[in-house]
């Protein structure tokens, strides 16, 4: 019988090498990738990095994962394990309408502060059990509701959109003068506001109206309100 030869890895780097071997645990793999994720971005997020940050080899990274792709929907559901627990803690209500706002601002909370997860969250269920479980959670509630398969299904893709469309759309990167402090952002806005005010107002009057609400506006209570017209607009269709 021959002697089965060691597992082999290409290196960042280079030609295959042997396969260093982990000196760490999943979790602590993870946990470094999801702490440069939360600091610089998917960009940061490098095998070379992560080693480094474990003060450890590159090769021990492959005991882990196969490629970045890989890590970043890993790191992903990691941080999206924070979330599923805090659903899971809160107690269920007669409401299920109520129960999925819960749900979905918990979600929309954590995605705000890390913008990162907008474009990896469901990517890959394969890997990612604590997302397919969440949205398990999300749909449970529908079952609760007098449904179509088809119009849970709807649904439920309808307030995950609202909640991580909007969620990514306000952690995107910021322009580089409020950055840098050249403006705040009322000033920011104010600009764009002004731009608007001089816009002929029977060509624009629509923007005229809400001009105003505009300029002083408050991100969250603006994802709360689309969020509040999606469910409204779920309730009535259970109801009908």
């Amino acid at each position: 019988m021959g002697v089965m030869a060691r597992p082999r890895t290409r290196s960042v780097d280079g030609p295959p090498r042997e396969r260093q071997r982990a000196s760490h645990s999943m979790e602590a793999v993870l946990a470094a990738a999801v702490g440069l994720l939360d600091e610089a971005g998917p960009s940061a997020l490098t095998f070379r990095a992560l080693a480094t940050r474990l003060g450890t080899g590159v090769g021990s990274i492959y005991w882990y994962v196969a490629s970045k792709d890989e890590l970043l929907d890993r790191a992903t559901d990691h941080a999206v394990g924070e979330v599923l627990a805090a659903v899971e803690a809160q107690p269920g209500g007669d409401d299920p309408i109520a129960d999925l706002r819960a749900m979905a601002v918990a979600l929309f909370d954590v995605i705000v502060d890390r913008p990162w997860l907008a474009a990896y969250f469901m990517r890959n269920t394969d890997v990612q059990d604590n997302s397919l479980r969440l949205y398990e959670k999300l749909g449970q509630q529908m079952l609760r509701l007098d449904l179509t398969p088809r119009q849970r299904f709807h649904a439920v893709s309808a307030v995950v959109g609202v909640v991580v469309g909007t969620a990514a759309d306000l952690g995107a990167e910021p322009p580089q003068e409020l950055l840098d402090g050249s403006v705040n952002r009322e000033e920011y806005l104010g600009r764009f506001a002004d731009t608007w005010r001089a816009l002929d107002p029977a060509e624009y009057p629509f923007v005229h109206q809400i001009v105003d609400e505009f300029a002083g506006h408050d991100d969250r209570e603006q994802f709360l309100a689309a969020l509040e017209l999606t469910l409204a607009g779920l309730r009535l269709q259970a109801e009908a």
